[in-house]
């Protein structure tokens, strides 16, 4: 499929044209397709720069939010009560959110996908396989945030929801015919209902190549080159990668220059833009050199919950016993049910059940520990009782 049926509609882009979209689609019958177009490779913000929206007897829409500067004072109303389609949902509802946009219930088909055991389930490998098209690929990547849109841009846009409530019914039939619909709800309510997850105490550590960066004097470069990126970037909503590369800041550290001119001689500061900001970088460096040693970063972050995996048989033999009852356990329900073993139960409270079991390792116990920790309905129906047995499992030397 390379265009929509009913062709690309204009973009909504004056609070009329929205006020006659928001009509039509409260008109509409059935559940209501929402997808949204980001510049995450361009722009710092993680904000929609274009929603599409498809419902029966509506029709595509359009909406440009930036023209629009955020109003969409009109479309909730319109979308009350209504179920939302969306593919990979948790990527959209924070963009969504910030444009008041929220949805009632939610259907998700890529989450849809993966409790129905499917090995592909980006949106073109559900529709090639649930409907029988191939869509024609497109500018996801691309810079969303650029005006006027390009015409075979809008074109992808709208081939993107022209599925989608397609596609939710035939997942839906599997989702029903493999017994797992009740599954699909309570994880899609998870989804819709999740907090946002709280800011990295650290997030600097995540600069890409930080691993060959061992001396704390060099980590205090970094970590100052990192954030006076982040304020730049952030100021003049760029994103911070084209603004300078994580390996020009891990390079710039291990060189440690002095002058502008030795900054300016490694590759890309030389650059014309990186000469403009020269001074700014180098002033990062001096102040990190300037740090006393109490100041100085420690070498990795300290650490919260358990050690990795492989260093549990030499630091605690009995939860690496644990550990690997448990995983043997969830691995052949995952595989009797037909759905990755990571959505059957997330990994980290697995780890963190077996490195600290509760006191009450009874089938009731783990039920509770997996109630406050998060996990569905479902999801501890399948696993508690095995769960249970694993956590009373012992080396294999205590055993004999």
């Amino acid at each position: 499929m390379t265009e929509p049926i009913d062709g690309v509609p204009p973009v909504v882009d004056t609070p009329a044209a929205l006020n006659a979209a928001a009509t039509a689609l409260a008109a509409g019958t059935g559940p209501v397709a929402v997808d949204t177009e980001r510049a995450s490779g361009y722009r710092y913000s993680q904000r929609a720069y274009l929603v599409q929206l498809r419902r029966e007897g509506a029709g595509t829409v359009l909406v440009d939010p930036i023209a629009l500067d955020g109003a969409l004072d009109s479309l909730p109303p319109a979308l009350a009560d209504t179920e939302w389609v969306l593919h990979a949902a948790s990527q959209d509802l924070p963009c969504l959110a910030e444009l008041d946009l929220r949805p009632a219930r939610l259907f998700d088909t890529e989450l849809a996908g993966r409790l129905a055991g499917f090995e592909r389930v980006s949106l073109g490998a559900l529709v090639e396989r649930m409907l029988g098209y191939r869509l024609e690929k497109g500018h996801s990547a691309a810079d969303w945030s650029r005006r006027p849109l390009p015409q075979d841009w809008l074109v992808y846009a709208a081939l993107d929801v022209e599925l989608l409530n397609a596609l939710r019914d035939a997942m839906r039939d599997e989702l029903q015919r493999q017994g797992k619909l009740d599954w699909a709800h309570e994880e899609f309510e998870a989804v819709r209902t999740a907090e946002p997850a709280p800011p990295r105490a650290e997030p600097w550590r995540r600069t890409s190549g930080i691993h060959r960066v061992r001396n704390p004097r060099q980590l205090a470069a970094v970590r100052a080159l990192w954030e006076i990126r982040d304020t730049f970037a952030r100021d003049r909503d760029l994103a911070p990668g084209r603004v300078l590369p994580d390996s020009s800041i891990v390079q710039a550290a291990q060189a440690n220059p002095n002058t502008e001119a030795e900054l300016v001689a490694l590759p890309v500061f030389g650059g014309r833009q990186q000469r403009r900001r020269a001074s700014m970088w180098l002033q990062a460096l001096r102040s990190a050199s300037q740090l006393d040693n109490a100041e100085l970063p420690a070498p990795a972050t300290p650490h919260e919950g358990p050690p990795p995996t492989n260093r549990w048989s030499d630091r605690d033999p009995e939860a690496a016993a644990r550990l690997s009852a448990a995983r043997s356990a969830l691995a052949e329900i995952a595989e009797h049910n037909h759905l990755p073993v990571e959505n059957l139960l997330l990994p980290d409270l697995v780890r963190r059940t077996c490195w600290i079991p509760p006191e009450d390792r009874s089938v009731t116990g783990v039920t509770e520990v997996l109630q406050a920790k998060g996990a569905r309905k479902w999801q501890i129906g399948l696993t508690a009782e095995a769960l249970s047995k694993a956590l009373h499992a012992t080396p294999p030397a205590a055993a004999s």
